[in-house]
C-alpha cells in the first residue's frame, strides 16, 4: 500500500499526498505523507464538502426540522413543477434543476438571492427523473434549512456538525471561493468547505458508523442507510464518474461505489476537484482519506489521479485491515 501511493505520486508528478486509514474502532492505523502535504494542513476540499453538508442536513431531518419529503413549495414558496422538488431530490441531485447555476460562485450575492435566481431558471427535467451532478441542488437544500431554522448556513453547520463532534476551529468554514477563503454571504454548499484531514476524519467516522459518535447517537441509522442507496431509477445526465469510465451512481450527498446502488452500497465516497478524497468501506471495516490540494486547471486529470488511486488502494487496504481468520 505504501509503495503503491509512493509510486503513484512520483508517476503523476504531484507535489504532495497524505493517506490516512482508520479502522472500525476509529483508530488511525496508517498515516503517511508523500511530498508537501500533511494531515493537519487546512485546504479547500471542493466536493468532499457535499458529504459534510449532507451530515448537517440529515441531522436536521433526524430532529424533525425538515423531512426528506419536505418540498420547495412548502418551505420556500416555489410554484409550478419545481414546487414538488423534495429534499431527497436535492440531496440525490435529481431535482431536475439546472445543476450549475452561475450564481453559486458569485461572491457579492447571498445564499437567499442565489436560490431565488435558481428558482427562476428553467428546469432540465421533472424531479426524480434525471441525475445531474452540480452545485445548485445543495444551495437550495441549504436555503430550506436556513428558512426552517432562521439561522445562516455556517451557524447551522457549527451547531449540527462541529459542536457535536467537538470541532472548535473557527476556520472549519464555508466560502464562495474556498481556496482564497473569500466570500461568506453566499457560501458554496457543495464545494466551499475548508478542512484538515484530521477534522474531516471525525465527520467520516459518523458516516462509517451509520450515525453514531463513540456510541452516542448523532442521527438515525436509517438516514445513513438511505444515504447509501440510489433513491430513484433515473437517466444519468452529467456525471464525472461516468466521464471517468466508472459506472457509480449517487445516493444522498455520496457516490455509491458498488454494482447494487438501488439496494445499497457498503462503500460511499465524496471526492473533490482538488483531489481530496474521503471514503468509507463498511464491509471491510475501515474508512480512509487521501488528502491533497492539486491545481484544478484540469479537473478531469486530477479526478483520474485521486479517484484512480482510491480504486487501486481499496483492495490493498481491505487486505491490510481484515481480521485474522
Amino acid at each position: 500500500m505504501d509503495a503503491m501511493v509512493a509510486a503513484a505520486v512520483v508517476d503523476a508528478g504531484v507535489p504532495g499526498v497524505t493517506l490516512a486509514v482508520y479502522d472500525a474502532q476509529d483508530r488511525r492505523v496508517f498515516v503517511k505523507s508523500y511530498g508537501d502535504f500533511a494531515p493537519d494542513r487546512r485546504v479547500a476540499i471542493a466536493s468532499a464538502s457535499k458529504m459534510a453538508s449532507g451530515l448537517a442536513l440529515l441531522r436536521l431531518v433526524d430532529a424533525g426540522v425538515l423531512s426528506l419529503d419536505s418540498t420547495t413549495g412548502e418551505v420556500l414558496g416555489w410554484t409550478g413543477q419545481q414546487a414538488s422538488i423534495t429534499l431527497r431530490h436535492l440531496l440525490s441531485f435529481t431535482s431536475g434543476l439546472e445543476p450549475n447555476h452561475p450564481c453559486t460562485v458569485q461572491m457579492g450575492s447571498t445564499l437567499a438571492q442565489c436560490v431565488e435566481s435558481i428558482a427562476a431558471g428553467a428546469p432540465v427535467a421533472p424531479p426524480g427523473t434525471r441525475f445531474d451532478y452540480g452545485s445548485a441542488h445543495l444551495h437550495v437544500a441549504a436555503r430550506m434549512a436556513e428558512v426552517r431554522t432562521g439561522k445562516a448556513w455556517q451557524a447551522l453547520f457549527d451547531e449540527q456538525v462541529k459542536a457535536p463532534l467537538g470541532l472548535t476551529s473557527a476556520e472549519l468554514a464555508y466560502y464562495t471561493f474556498p481556496r482564497n477563503s473569500l466570500g461568506t454571504s453566499n457560501p458554496l454548499i457543495a464545494g466551499g468547505l475548508r478542512s484538515t484531514m484530521d477534522e474531516y476524519a471525525k465527520l467520516l467516522g459518523v458516516v462509517f458508523h451509520r450515525g453514531t459518535v463513540g456510541g452516542v447517537p448523532f442521527a438515525s441509522a436509517a438516514l445513513f442507510d438511505a444515504q447509501a442507496r440510489e433513491p430513484y431509477d433515473v437517466v444519468i445526465g452529467s456525471s464525472p464518474m461516468v466521464d471517468g469510465g466508472l459506472t457509480y451512481h449517487y445516493g444522498l450527498t455520496a457516490w455509491l461505489e458498488c454494482d447494487t446502488p438501488s439496494s445499497g452500497c457498503a462503500v460511499v465516497s465524496s471526492p473533490g476537484a482538488f483531489g481530496f478524497t474521503p471514503w468509507v468501506d463498511r464491509d471491510s471495516g475501515y474508512y480512509a482519506i487521501l488528502g491533497m490540494q492539486l491545481e484544478a486547471t484540469n479537473e478531469e486529470r486530477v479526478g483520474a489521479f485521486s479517484v484512480g488511486l482510491e480504486q487501486q488502494l481499496r483492495p490493498e487496504i481491505r487486505a491490510a485491515v481484515a481480521p485474522a481468520p
